[in-house]
């Protein structure tokens, strides 16, 4: 998988609302919600970017697969599946 973000780049302090009570239930389990927070900001980030990137591509994309639909694969005669 790709990297999306510089995970040596320097932490930066923020600001975030949060339910008071799911906030005490984490802190009572430990978890570390810096780090949950990041890994799960880090998955809509690439989220959006694969949607952004799709966006991008759509008519290259459409393009290719037209072509494979008229000439097929250029591993066709060859693969075994």
């Amino acid at each position: 998988m790709s990297v999306i973000y510089n995970k040596n780049a320097p932490k930066k302090a923020t600001n975030v609302t949060v339910n008071a009570d799911l906030l005490k239930k984490a802190k009572e389990y430990k978890i570390n919600i810096s780090k949950n927070f990041e890994v799960f900001l880090s998955e809509l980030v690439r989220e959006k970017e694969k949607e952004l990137w799709l966006k991008k591509n759509e008519k290259a994309i459409a393009k290719q697969n037209k072509r494979v639909e008229k000439y097929g694969s250029f591993s066709d005669g060859i693969r075994r599946f």
